[in-house]
């Protein structure tokens, strides 16, 4: 962009400024840190010149909006066409009591639904399970049977609303659900869409939530691919997630090259598997975390776009360019909030929503400010939905696109997260012996994700406890306060109301019809079919998600037990 004499000229003025402008105030009055770096611990500079962003170039590395490289964001008009989708998280107790929530958030101007579930639907246990006692509805909505998912959406019209789902290990059987719940309704499968984040990879590398081990676990996952791609094309079965490896304690670097080795690994299994990637890469979308470092986050997601634009083309031969699209979703960073001074949580929500729009984000979730304390209220849902709407309608961000290219600090901070995030992503398809597939499940085998993760958060965390790092609030501006807040209770009273709705359709159900879908499962997954019609017949004759995971778990084997944890 610069030509070799213009560059000279201003590195001459840069060394002039800094020994004669800047150089003396340093020696006088010092700086505020001895050395300035992102939430990730990458280095910033003072100041940032055309020296920084000499290599380059404007066609290759940006071009323009909706067209290669897809730096400067998907589509042609971004937020000028269309605010991003605004989805909220809900999901507690019943499912009377969620479709509630969904109903309010509807009315106050959310323009998606977002679907939490408590822990027993995550792990494919039924509410009268053992294991289940205690947990049911406490963290998400419990939902055992198609009759839930009914009493869910109740009121809702699924052709119109798109809905994402957070469940993982038994998002097969949730994705069925709603497949079966249009059929009931009448509404054409190529009419509704969502999302499932249905990554098990990064459960595998992060959360770990787990049931069965992780090839087959993997092989489930194409499963649902192969059938979105054929039935339900406004449906994306993955959402790639870096968020939850955010949280686990990553770098930003770390989060964009897990996140995008997963993808391509999604990718090749779904190719081996004999699908042409232009017919499903279209339907993949990605779930990224958006924290207070606003640079570095704006420069993760112009990275990401243009890494994966490249890899789709050189490594895949994806043509169409929707193939070469990356779709994300973001929410803020829940490891962020402090259950200290929590109001405190509404300026970093902000910061970090703020961060997710000026990267080009298509759908965004902003994190309730009490959620260190508990599930968020009603009225922080509220709070944090207006931050969205007083961004897109106020704060004039959403107004133009990429309204930060051309910075030589973001260009140049784009450039180096792309580097060291494709050296992570080279690493790993190494490992895979020229796989990036085989590499990540290599890497899950031999802890070497857990490894990089932990070293990351280490180090973070000791550079919180040496205050480098300042947590307001926590280890700098600290008062005695009184966090009291009126926070949201689930009663014992779900559970039992629970139990009795899921007794109430086993008792109704006709168990002959039950036991043959569940042996017709079976036939498929030892014949090596794709289990998602038979699911959908399933779960229509009211099979429970405890049933279906069992017979998984029976087939498959528990990763729990392969583990060592069982």
């Amino acid at each position: 962009m610069y030509d070799d004499d213009d560059l000279a000229e201003i590195r001459e003025a840069h060394e002039e400024w800094a020994e004669e402008t800047r150089d003396p105030v340093v020696d006088r009055f010092g700086e505020r840190k001895d050395r300035f770096a992102t939430v990730s611990n990458l280095e910033i500079d003072d100041i940032y010149t055309p020296e920084d962003v000499a290599d380059l170039d404007y066609t290759e590395d940006l071009g323009f909006p909706g067209e290669k490289p897809y730096t400067r964001g998907v589509y042609p008009t971004m937020y000028r066409g269309r605010t991003w989708t605004m989805r909220q998280f809900a999901g507690f107790g019943t499912a009377e009591e969620t479709n509630e929530r969904f109903h309010y958030l509807i009315e106050n101007g959310q323009t998606g639904l977002s679907t939490a579930f408590d822990m027993p639907s995550l792990m494919g246990k039924d509410s009268d399970d053992p294991l289940s006692d205690g947990e049911v509805g406490k963290e998400g909505v419990a939902v055992d049977t198609l009759r839930d998912m009914e009493v869910l959406f109740d009121g809702i019209d699924i052709g119109e609303v798109t809905t994402s789902f957070t469940i993982n290990p038994s998002a097969p059987v949730v994705y069925a659900m709603y497949v079966a719940l249009a059929d009931e309704r009448g509404v054409p499968r190529d009419q509704i869409g969502g999302t499932f984040q249905n990554d098990m990879l990064k459960e595998f590398i992060a959360q770990k939530e787990w049931v069965i081990p992780p090839e087959p676990s993997l092989d489930l996952v194409t499963d649902t691919v192969e059938f979105a791609a054929e039935e339900t094309p406004r449906i994306r079965p993955i959402s790639i997630s870096g968020y939850h490896i955010r949280e686990a304690g990553s770098t930003a670097v770390q989060e964009l090259a897990f996140t995008l080795a997963d993808g391509f690994a999604y990718v090749e299994a779904a190719v081996e598997r004999g699908l042409d990637v232009d017919e499903f890469a279209p339907q993949l979308s990605f779930f990224f975390n958006s924290h207070n470092s606003i640079f570095e986050e704006v420069a993760k997601f112009r990275a990401a776009r243009r890494i994966y634009a490249r890899v789709m083309e050189e490594w895949y031969d994806a043509e169409d360019e929707k193939s070469k699209q990356l779709k994300f979703h973001t929410q803020t960073a829940g490891q962020s909030l402090t259950a200290q001074q929590p109001l405190n949580n509404i300026v970093r929500v902000t910061i970090q929503a703020l961060a997710g729009v000026m990267g080009g984000t298509q759908s965004l979730h902003t994190n309730s400010f009490d959620e260190a304390l508990a599930l968020p209220s009603e009225e922080a849902v509220r709070v944090a939905l207006r931050t969205q709407q007083i961004i897109a309608e106020e704060s004039g961000a959403a107004d133009s696109i990429d309204p930060l290219a051309g910075s030589f600090m973001v260009e140049s901070l784009t450039d180096e997260v792309e580097e060291k995030a494709m050296a992570y992503i080279e690493e790993i398809r190494e490992m895979g012996d020229g796989s990036v597939r085989d590499g990540v499940l290599r890497g899950i085998d031999e802890g070497y994700f857990h490894r990089e993760i932990q070293d990351a958060s280490y180090e973070y965390q000791s550079r919180v406890e040496e205050e480098e790092e300042v947590v307001v609030g926590v280890n700098k501006y600290e008062m005695d306060e009184d966090t009291t807040l009126e926070l949201l209770h689930v009663s014992d009273e779900v559970q039992e109301r629970q139990l009795s709705r899921l007794e109430e359709v086993k008792a109704e159900r006709d168990d002959d019809a039950v036991e043959a879908a569940l042996a017709e499962l079976e036939r498929a997954v030892d014949d090596g079919e794709n289990v998602m019609p038979v699911l959908v017949d399933a779960v229509k004759a009211y099979a429970t998600m405890g049933e279906i995971m069992q017979l998984f778990e029976s087939k498959y084997g528990s990763y729990q037990e392969k583990i060592g944890l069982a």
